[in-house]
């Protein structure tokens, strides 16, 4: 979750940027580990097993299909058509519909649970807090999840600097203080959310750490010589940290979750 919300032709520009990419999306990004959705179980009170779940801005489907495989009943949410197509591709036996967590096309109080993962932070929360207690059921949860980089760790915080520098912001700036930020999450007050904070890791190679790095909305917006080039460099700085090619990305998946009275 950003510190601040850029312009909104970037904005939107940069939210439409994932549809061309959304294989590349959807073969390197990291994914959840189990202790995320045992939290949010935890949390919420109730099991996700049997429960009606709407994973909106599903995206390519990476948390979606673990929701399945808890044994929820999920319905996807999702906008660009891009990432729907790869989302069909990947999970032909979940729902899905093509729609935002702005105007949700649901009936009142009909989910258990509404997620959202990597996706609360490009929607309206003038529009979706309204919807996401509007659908909810009584005694219904909230729950947005966002990996967030283990700045903690030398070789991260070193690579936050070098895309700080690139792209022109502080990293400490933008990214040291966003777990902090309740208030953005939903700035009217009407969510009491409960914060949570869960690290795992990942052992990748170093092309899919890239590609990773390189399915990111600042760099899918970027003209391709200059995303080149910053990844070129990118890999001569990690070859040196990481010389068997082998990186070991580590996370904080920050979750918040809010019950519904």
């Amino acid at each position: 979750m950003t510190t601040t919300q850029p312009p909104a032709a970037e904005r939107s520009a940069r939210a439409h940027s994932f549809n061309a990419a959304a294989a590349q999306y959807a073969a390197n990004r990291p994914s959840y580990p189990p202790a995320l959705f045992d939290t949010i179980e935890k949390t919420a009170g109730r099991s996700l097993s049997g429960a009606r779940v709407v994973d909106v801005g599903a995206g390519t489907g990476i948390a979606t299909a673990l929701l399945h495989a808890r044994g929820a009943k999920v319905l996807a949410i999702e906008p660009g058509e891009g990432m729907a197509a790869e989302f069909r591709r990947g999970n032909p036996d979940i729902p899905l519909l093509r729609a935002d967590g702005d105007a949700l096309p649901l009936a009142d109080a009909t989910a258990d649970f509404l997620t959202y993962a990597q996706a609360w932070h490009w929607t309206d929360t003038a529009r979706s807090v309204p919807e996401a207690l509007r659908v909810l059921r009584p005694g219904g949860a909230l729950a947005l999840w966002w990996n967030t980089d283990a700045f903690d760790i030398e070789w991260i915080a070193r690579a936050a600097e070098r895309e700080g520098r690139f792209f022109g912001f502080d990293p400490a700036e933008r990214y040291a203080k966003a777990d902090e930020r309740l208030d953005l999450a939903d700035p009217s007050g009407r969510l009491d959310f409960t914060r949570h904070k869960i690290r795992w890791s990942r052992r990748v190679t170093l092309d899919t750490h890239l590609a990773n790095i390189g399915s990111h909305s600042l760099f899918l917006v970027l003209d391709e010589p200059r995303r080149t080039a910053f990844l070129d460099e990118e890999r001569g700085h990690l070859l040196k940290v990481f010389p068997d090619g082998v990186v070991e990305e580590t996370y904080d998946v920050l979750l918040l979750v809010a019950r519904k009275g």
